[in-house]
């Protein structure tokens, strides 16, 4: 069953009154526990496809429902909810709150859902051990290291038990060493717990691991391939 399916998708940006394509007419359907990377060359449209299956970016024209919901029929401050509760986001630049502890960033997004105080504060701790981070709970992201950080990210996109993650260039900032190990925690995720990722790359190790891989080029799909 699609948890997100995109159709005859278009996004053109005007910028100085010059319209700039971004997507031409993608369609595309993504099912629940699916490992996907969507690949393509600078300027292909993989970011932009990424922020409007977020919520982040309206499309142009076209269709986009997520968990059966028809997302660009919703007001801003109703998108703003939408993407709190069922969406997960893991960014290239990590996106931590510099004064919060690890766990108080895992808990940053249950705190604005109102979750408990004991609720947040177990489940925050049981996914920073899923991530390996158990005795870094009390550092704040200037005591991590980069992937360290980009592992409390992954914990943090988790918190709110998503219907899906979306990770935007997870490994870009990241040595070999390090984004090996969060490709390995996020590809556990996935085949233990059935966690769904999406991710936008152009980094090979990420394409390596993915299960499906979507070839994005001048803003269509190109190509759409999934592995046994």
């Amino acid at each position: 069953m699609s948890i997100i399916s995109l159709q005859h998708v278009h996004k053109v940006y005007d910028e100085g009154k010059i319209p700039v394509p971004a997507l031409n007419g993608v369609s595309l359907e993504i099912a629940s526990g699916e490992f996907t990377a969507i690949v393509g060359p600078s300027g292909s449209g993989k970011t932009t496809l990424l922020n409007i299956i977020g919520g982040l970016d309206r499309p142009s024209a076209g269709e986009v429902v997520v968990g059966g919901t028809d997302i660009g029929q919703l007001s801003d401050n109703q998108l703003i909810d939408f993407r709190k509760e069922h969406i997960g986001f893991v960014f290239q630049a990590y996106n931590l709150i510099p004064v919060l502890t690890a766990l108080e960033n895992v808990e940053f997004v249950m705190l604005l859902q109102k979750a408990p105080t004991r609720v947040r504060r177990e489940r925050a701790t049981e996914l920073l051990r899923a991530v390996g981070l158990e005795d870094k709970m009390d550092k704040r992201p200037g005591e991590l290291s980069g992937g360290q950080q980009q592992r409390v990210a992954v914990a943090r996109a988790l918190a709110s038990k998503p219907a899906f993650i979306l990770a935007d260039e997870p490994t870009a900032n990241l040595d070999s060493g390090s984004a090996s190990n969060l490709l390995d925690i996020m590809a556990r995720l996935n085949a233990e717990e059935g966690t769904t990722f999406i991710f936008s790359t152009h980094d090979q190790r990420v394409i390596d691991r993915a299960l499906r891989v979507v070839t994005l080029v001048d803003g269509q799909v190109a190509s759409d391939i999934t592995r046994s």
